[in-house]
């Protein structure tokens, strides 16, 4: 008998906004629990969040609200900087936002009195990706629909600049050679920048548009994911510039691809809003069908918990979250 594999959320907080997007702390942050920061209309909402699959005593999900940010305008994306620490003193707090306006703000908090935001102008149109670099934290990295992508130091100012052919949709640093840096555009292309030498150093095409979201999986960096049109790509960047697999998922069209952080086959997509409900799924490269499929009434924001095959997708004034097996 075939295992139907839609379900329910496995637990749900309560928010206080819409969410947009929702990132959980990809960094050992010397705390148990996981920081989780969701994004909405006004407000930038910092958690943390423990759930019984890694502590015995908690019955499904344990969550409390640490700080939250007045933001003034809509959230549309969250990176969380390497230098934040719970078990420094005083503790660090660090992230950034991209926001409506098109600019970008670098909130630094020690979860006291100082609580401080820096903008960073500069892009002329919606932001659709950013990412520190994972190492020192000291680089930020962005992508727009103005054609570009631009390195910024946390002082705001600008150390490179590449202009690419469509808008550039998702960024991603290498995890120990952060010299290395992965632009996605729109228009189905994905380039590696060696950001010493300041050049393009090997392209990856995906043949079909739009191209929405792409991501370098850390676990194995020879993998890429991506969503274009209806479908998820799958590149083995040793093997060949075109994609390696593909599959047909989001009837609407797809919107986001997320590696887990925990398996290398284990993978997220979610689908547009579309008719009825926006669709999540989780695929495993080693399974034809989706091992996971959950409906939302609306769906913005994926994100993998840092340690256990855990996604969590923002919704109307909810954080929803999915286990699955590894």
């Amino acid at each position: 008998m075939k295992q139907d594999a839609t379900r329910n959320a496995a637990y749900t907080v309560d928010c206080e906004d819409y969410v947009h997007v929702v990132e959980f702390n990809p960094f050992e942050s010397g705390d148990s629990g996981n920081l989780i920061a969701y994004g909405g209309n006004n407000f930038v909402f910092i958690g943390t969040c423990t759930f019984q699959e890694e502590e015995a005593d908690v019955e499904g999900i344990q969550y409390k609200t640490l700080r939250t940010f007045h933001h003034g305008v809509r959230v549309d994306g969250i990176a969380w900087s390497p230098e934040t620490r719970l078990d420094s003193l005083p503790p660090v707090i660090k992230f950034c936002t991209s926001a409506a306006d098109m600019k970008i703000r670098l909130f630094t908090s020690d979860l006291q009195d100082k609580n401080e935001y820096k903008v960073l102008e500069g892009h002329s149109d919606f932001i659709n990706g950013l990412v520190f670099d994972p190492r020192e934290g000291q680089e930020i990295a962005s992508v727009s629909d103005d054609h570009t992508c631009r390195i910024w130091n946390l002082e705001g100012i600008q150390t490179a600049h590449f202009v690419l052919h469509s808008p550039g949709m998702s960024v991603c640093w290498h995890p120990e050679e952060t010299f290395k840096l992965m632009v996605a555009e729109k228009n189905g292309t994905i380039r590696f920048y060696d950001l010493l030498a300041q050049q393009a150093i090997l392209s990856l095409e995906s043949e079909q548009m739009p191209l929405m979201s792409a991501h370098w999986c850390l676990k194995n960096t020879f993998k890429v994911g991506a969503v274009a049109g209806n479908d998820w790509l799958i590149w083995d960047i040793t093997r060949s510039s075109y994609p390696q697999d593909k599959r047909p998922v989001h009837m609407d069209r797809a919107c986001l691809f997320r590696w887990s952080t925990v398996n290398e086959n284990l993978f997220a997509t979610t689908g547009y809003p579309g008719k009825m409900m926006s669709q999540f799924q989780i695929h495993h490269l080693g399974h034809p069908q989706p091992i996971l499929i959950g409906s939302v009434a609306v769906g913005s924001g994926l994100s993998w918990h840092r340690t256990l095959p855990l996604c969590a997708i923002g919704s109307d004034h909810k954080l929803l979250f999915w286990v699955t097996e590894m």
